[in-house]
């Protein structure tokens, strides 16, 4: 793969970008490893208090004695990544074209709390189908994008960096920095948020967006609900009281879970852990859908750029500088891929309330996590879809 040509030239400088942790760096964390301390658990708490203390342990002696991140590191590298300036914030992506040289662009947005790393596996199955049971002219141009405040993206300074903004710089990199006049749009959770804004704010752009997920935080209850729409309602009630919480801190205070979790790698762990064995299609144990090595990666992405903090920082931003696109429907040609093992699944006239669907896809198999659980079945969703509009 390191033989492609390069990107398109911009009025913005684009830098070709190698992840190369210091050798200091990796010697801390093993430091911070060794030295923590564990917090009590009563007797058979399994997971109903939160995570699990003996499999967090678990994965932490895997961390400390087996988990290799220049393997990881290695693998990473092997696609290319790039940065850019973008205002004042400097953008990591990920650059692959397309084997076809009519490849249609791709923009692929990732969540909280993943990265995007989520999109390894997804990546060569859309800019090299005919290596992967397709055909050579369905292959898109993919670009993956770190979010700002996320993995080796810069870390915004100043307040008021939600979805819109998200969105603006998102297709400053598509249209003047990589030179795509027009372009398709994946994403889940808070990329689904800010695809939903390119939508809005950009149509004569944006081709098409493709998403998964509904949101369970609902704000406002539009009339006429039917009754799979008032049992979403129900069911998003019962998620926000039960599981609901870590976006509630998120959106209000932030920055004090930030001093807990940028601190100690366990923590970090922790928090995250229990997302990821909630959120995917795991029945309960991680490692039926995320290896070690593919979990502890994530982690380390957060650990070793110290992002925890700022990723977060996305819900207050979101929640306390609103959008000017509120209320506005999309019109762009939408597909929507929903997995049955997600957080929050709206029926299809809750979507088409707010979106243009013209693809509604139900998978049995699959979570929270999509491009990362079934980067197969996504893949190949993406190409029905653009190849039916």
């Amino acid at each position: 793969m390191k033989n492609q040509a390069p990107i398109t030239p911009s009025r913005v400088p684009i830098k070709p970008y190698e992840i190369n942790v210091s050798e200091s760096e990796l010697d801390e964390l093993k430091t911070r490893l060794h030295l923590s301390r564990w917090p009590d658990q009563v007797d058979q708490a399994e997971w109903n208090y939160g995570t699990n203390l003996d499999y967090l342990k678990e994965v932490v002696d895997y961390w400390k004695t087996d988990f290799d991140w220049r393997r990881q590191e290695s693998e990473i590298n092997r696609l290319h990544h790039f940065s850019a300036s973008i205002g004042n914030v400097d953008i990591h992506f990920i650059h692959e074209q397309g084997e076809n040289t009519n490849a249609t662009p791709i923009v692929l947005l990732h969540g909280w709390p993943g990265s995007f790393f989520q999109m390894q596996k997804i990546v060569p199955m859309l800019s090299e189908p005919s290596k992967h049971g397709g055909k050579a002219g369905d292959s898109f141009d993919v670009v993956v994008v770190s979010l700002p405040g996320f993995g080796f993206s810069s870390k915004p300074t100043e307040p008021g960096m939600n979805f819109y903004k998200m969105a603006e710089i998102v297709n400053t990199l598509m249209v003047d920095v990589l030179g795509y006049s027009k372009y398709v749009v994946r994403g889940s959770d808070v990329g689904a948020a800010i695809a939903t804004e390119l939508a809005q704010s950009f149509p004569a752009h944006v081709i098409s967006i493709h998403l998964s997920g509904s949101n369970p935080f609902i704000v406002q209850l539009p009339i006429n609900l039917s009754e799979a729409e008032i049992s979403f309602v129900e069911k998003s009630s019962q998620y926000v009281m039960q599981e609901g919480a870590y976006g509630m801190e998120q959106s209000t205070k932030p920055q004090t879970l930030a001093f807990g979790l940028n601190d100690s790698p366990i923590g970090l762990a922790a928090w995250l852990l229990e997302k990821f064995r909630s959120w995917s299609d795991c029945q309960g144990n991680l490692e039926n859908r995320f290896t070690k090595d593919e979990f502890l990666t994530n982690v380390m992405i957060y650990w070793l750029t110290q992002t925890i903090g700022s990723s977060m920082r996305v819900y207050y931003e979101s929640a306390h500088h609103l959008s000017p696109n509120i209320g506005k429907r999309v019109e762009v040609p939408t597909a929507m891929f929903m997995f049955t093992h997600d957080v929050a699944l709206a029926p299809r006239e809750w979507e088409e309330r707010t979106y243009n669907v013209q693809r509604w896809t139900e998978c049995t198999s699959g979570g929270h996590f999509a491009e990362w659980e079934e980067p197969g079945e996504v893949a190949n969703d993406l190409r029905l879809f653009f190849n039916d509009l």
